[in-house]
C-alpha cells in the first residue's frame, strides 16, 4: 500500500511536522453562564492555547463538547478556531453522530476553512467490521477534508479493517483511545507508508511512554487545556529523554490527577474546564449532562494545579 497523495499529503506534512514539536491541542467550547456560547471568551481562549505552540488544534472534539453544540454553533466555534490559527498550525474540527449527521458537519468545517476532520465515535449502537469501514467511506465520500479515524468507545478497529480504511481516499490517520497496545500494534504494522497515529487516551501522558514503543510517540493532552506550562516541560522532557522529569511530573501531577479524574463520571471534560476557570481562563460552565465538580473536588483541583504548576516554575 502506498502513501497518500495530494491535498491530504499536505495536511499529513504539517500535522507530522507539528506534531514533532508539540503536544496536541483540544481546545474548551466557552460557555457563558446562562448556557449559551462566548464566541468572543473561545476566541480569546485559543489564542492562548495557539501563544503556547501546539502541533495542531482540533475544535469542538470531546473535550470541546463536540455532543452538545448545534450546527450554528460548530460553525462559529469552527470559524473562530481556523481565524484565530491564521494557518500557524492545521485545523482538525471534530464531527460525529451517524454519517448522514457527520456530513452535515463537514461540510459546515469545509466551509469554516478546517483542514482536516477527525471523526468522532458513532452514535450508541454497537456495529461490526463491515460496518464501521462503510461509516468511514460514506463520510470519505462526501467531504473534500482529509479524516483522521477515533477508535474509542464502541469503535475498535482490526487490523483488516485499518488497512481497508486507510485505503479509502483522503483517510490520513487514527487516533487511539483503547490504550490496547496489542491491537494498536497490530494496526501499525497493517498501516501504509504516511498514516498517521495518535495516542488519543484520556491523560494520554500517563502512557505516553507506552504509546512511543509501539510507534505513536504523538499524543493529544487535555492538561494542555487549562496548564500547558505543565504540558510543554512533560513533553519536552519526554523529547529530551529525561526521565527523571517525567517520573517526577507522573508521580507528583499526573497520577493525581487521573485519581482526581476518576471521582466521577463526565471529569475528563468537566475538571479539565474547572482547572482553566481556576487560572482565570474565559471558558465558563459545562454544558449538560455534564456536570461541573462539587465543592470539595473543586479544593482539590486548586491544590493539586498550584503543585503542578509549581514543579515547572510556573503560578497561576
Amino acid at each position: 500500500m502506498g502513501a497518500v497523495t495530494g491535498r491530504p499529503e499536505q495536511v499529513v506534512r504539517r500535522l507530522r511536522d507539528g506534531m514533532a514539536h508539540g503536544v496536541l491541542s483540544f481546545p474548551l467550547t466557552s460557555f457563558r453562564a446562562d448556557g449559551s456560547l462566548d464566541v468572543d471568551g473561545f476566541r480569546a481562549y485559543v489564542a492562548g492555547q495557539l501563544a503556547a505552540g501546539p502541533g495542531a488544534l482540533f475544535p469542538a472534539c470531546g473535550t470541546g463538547e463536540f455532543f452538545s453544540l448545534d450546527e450554528e454553533e460548530y460553525r462559529q466555534v469552527v470559524t473562530a478556531a481556523v481565524e484565530e490559527a491564521g494557518g500557524r498550525v492545521p485545523v482538525v474540527a471534530g464531527v460525529g453522530y451517524g454519517w448522514a449527521q457527520a456530513v452535515r458537519f463537514a461540510r459546515v468545517a469545509e466551509e469554516a476553512g478546517a483542514d482536516a476532520l477527525l471523526v468522532l465515535p458513532h452514535y450508541l449502537v454497537a456495529a461490526p467490521q463491515d460496518g464501521l469501514v462503510a461509516q468511514v467511506e460514506a463520510i470519505a465520500g462526501r467531504t473534500e477534508l482529509p479524516l483522521v479515524v477515533y477508535q474509542r468507545g464502541q469503535v475498535a478497529y482490526t487490523a483488516g479493517s485499518l488497512a481497508r480504511i486507510a485505503r479509502i481516499p483522503g483517510v490520513i490517520g487514527l487516533k487511539d483511545g483503547h490504550s490496547d497496545l496489542d491491537r494498536l500494534q497490530r494496526l501499525t504494522l497493517a498501516a501504509p507508508d504516511g498514516f498517521l497515529f495518535f495516542n488519543g487516551a484520556a491523560t494520554a501522558e500517563i502512557q505516553a511512554r507506552a504509546y512511543a514503543t509501539v510507534g505513536v510517540p504523538a499524543y493529544s493532552s487535555a492538561v494542555h487545556a487549562f496548564a500547558p506550562e505543565i504540558a510543554d516541560a512533560f513533553f519536552a522532557a519526554l523529547q529530551d529523554g529525561d526521565q527523571g522529569t517525567v517520573d517526577k511530573l507522573l508521580r507528583d501531577f499526573y497520577v493525581p490527577f487521573v485519581e482526581l479524574r476518576d471521582r466521577a463520571p463526565g471529569y475528563a471534560v468537566s475538571l479539565v474546564k474547572a482547572a482553566a476557570r481556576l487560572r482565570g481562563l474565559p471558558v465558563g460552565p459545562v454544558r449538560a449532562p455534564l456536570t461541573d465538580p462539587c465543592a470539595a473536588d473543586l479544593a482539590d483541583l486548586g491544590a493539586l494545579l498550584d503543585a503542578g504548576l509549581g514543579l515547572v516554575g510556573a503560578s497561576r
